[in-house]
């Protein structure tokens, strides 16, 4: 599969929204809704149009409008009729399911199977929910029931499987998974679905074995598998990098295992490893596409070798007319240079191109805010708050231009609490609630924020640790941002941009620059670097 492949198909998972693919169902999505809604406007007590427009809002991961509905549905639907009624308790159970209301779906699940005691769905789902519920013995049963029906069944074998490592008999569900795989040895799913129940043991080997199986064999099943490797890598990244050398090892020209062990590297900041494999796949001619220098492009960027990001930037912006994601890498090296009117033109070539990017949005406002066009900037973070209401650092950002550049203090008050109330768990250091707090005043509540990440967060590749350098710092507490300086160095955090040039808002350790101890801590850790 070509490296340009997977990285589309990657894209694509996670931006399906710009296919026109989805856009055609999004339109025919958005026709029915409107018909229905249209419908109950005249009679909000029509029962088929409330389960149709149910089943609509399901398929729109809309569970809790989808269960009002359908609740509305079974209460107004007439006793005879049945067949509709248990299409209804289908639904609702299913939504029941994916709420993780098990209790609930059990329920209906019950009631259905009273009906039809050998729907083999039905009995996945029962069982599967009596799982969730620790009921594992019940559970079995189900799936043993299902294996009557079906003596290969996979989602049978694979659910006892899962009982087996709840009951601790790992050799058992060893056995199982091994059978599972058996049946459909030239699926890549299956190996997904193998690699589940592997990750439920304790065995992330095993599951690393298994992803890179699914990617050898089956291309469909190659975006899900990375997703699932880099998922793992979060928190056993040797393992996960380990697994991906042993393949690479074995299939030495295989330029898919070098590109997904660099974009795992990448993505904790292990520069200089992706460099080396990015590289490994140019210069062997394993592939060859633009965004191979538009990553080695960030890389340097993030090294501080602005002048080799350039080069590669450029050199993926001539390649390709799909480049507005590389016009956005550019503008960010020529910030950092400090060419802001060539980091400006950047940024607006990437929204001719991408005029709703709000990376693209961002780079521009950046650029502008150094060349004195701060109410073009705050129009411009204005746009990106409104397409990206839950980004934090774009609400930090948005503040700081109101507040610092346009004396606006009470809109950029309102912007700094925007952050406080977006949907992350307190101990999220992503969600930047601290540096929001410390702008606000509140600076006791931005310590005992970031303590409290710190004493909860999986610091996998320094992060972490980065980000309370940076809040202490900015809090004033310098002895304890280097202690944590010292930490995310350790754990490998290479972001050299970050640690000597970033200065945007508040997010940054720019008052730890001009204290002694910087430089040399920055010399002791310069392997991460060079």
């Amino acid at each position: 599969m070509k490296l340009r492949h997977i990285f589309t198909a990657m894209l694509l998972t996670g931006c399906a929204a710009g296919s026109m693919a989805q856009s055609s169902a999004e339109a025919n999505s958005e026709i029915m809704m409107n018909a229905y809604n249209a419908l109950l406007d005249e009679d909000p007590r029509d029962p088929e149009i409330l389960f149709r427009r149910a089943g609509e809002y399901y398929r729109r991961n809309d569970y809790v409008r989808a269960l009002d509905d359908v609740n509305n549905a079974l209460r107004l639907l007439p006793a005879e009729e049945a067949d509709t009624r248990l299409q209804a308790l289908n639904m609702r159970s299913s939504i029941y399911m994916m709420m993780h209301k098990y209790d609930n779906a059990l329920t209906d699940l019950n009631a259905l199977l009273e009906t039809n005691p050998s729907s083999y769905a039905l009995l996945y789902q029962r069982g599967t929910a009596l799982y969730e519920l620790g009921r594992y013995r019940d559970a079995r049963s189900d799936f043993n029931q299902m294996l009557r029906l079906n003596p290969r069944s996979q989602e049978a074998t694979l659910g006892l499987a899962r009982v087996a490592v709840k009951e601790n008999n790992l050799g058992v569900a060893n056995e199982l998974c091994d059978r599972a795989v058996s049946y459909t040895p030239n699926s890549g799913d299956i190996y997904l679905r193998r690699a589940a129940v592997r990750s439920l043991m304790g065995s992330d080997q095993g599951a690393v074995d298994d992803y890179i199986t699914a990617i050898s064999i089956d291309t469909e099943s190659t975006p899900r598998a990375i997703g699932e490797l880099v998922t793992l890598s979060r928190t056993n990244y040797p393992v996960v990098i380990a697994g991906l050398t042993n393949a690479i090892a074995k299939a030495p020209k295989n330029g898919m295992f070098y590109f997904i062990r660099a974009m795992i590297a990448q993505g904790h900041c292990n520069y200089l490893a992706a460099i080396a494999d990015y590289d490994k796949i140019i210069n062997e001619n394993l592939d060859s596409y633009p965004g191979l220098n538009a990553a080695l492009a960030e890389c340097y960027y993030f090294l501080g070798r602005y002048e080799i990001a350039l080069l590669n930037a450029d050199y993926a912006i001539s390649a390709t007319d799909d480049n507005a994601p590389y016009y956005v890498i550019k503008s960010n090296i020529k910030r950092a240079v400090n060419d802001c009117d060539a980091a400006l033109a950047a940024a607006e070539s990437a929204l001719e191109k991408a005029p709703e990017s709000i990376d693209a949005l961002k780079a521009k406002a950046l650029a502008q805010i150094p060349l004195g066009q701060t109410a073009d900037a705050s129009v411009a973070l204005s746009e990106c708050a409104m397409e990206a209401p839950e980004d934090p650092m774009i609400a930090i950002l948005r503040g700081w231009v109101l507040e610092d550049y346009r004396k606006q203090k009470s809109n950029a008050t309102k912007s700094y609490e925007r952050v406080l109330d977006m949907d992350f768990d307190f101990d999220n250091v992503h969600s930047l609630r601290g540096f929001a707090l410390l702008v606000l005043d509140r600076k006791d509540d931005a310590v005992k924020w970031m303590d409290k990440v710190l004493a909860t967060a999986n610091d996998y590749d320094g992060e972490v640790n980065y980000l309370a350098a940076c809040c202490y710092s900015q809090a004033g507490l310098l002895d304890r941002a280097f202690r944590c300086m010292e930490t995310s160095l350790e754990k490998g955090y290479a972001n050299y941009h970050n640690w000597t040039r970033a200065c945007e808002a508040n997010v940054n350790c720019s008052p730890m620059r001009e204290d002694p101890r910087f430089k040399p801590l920055l010399d002791k850790y310069s392997r991460l670097f060079k």
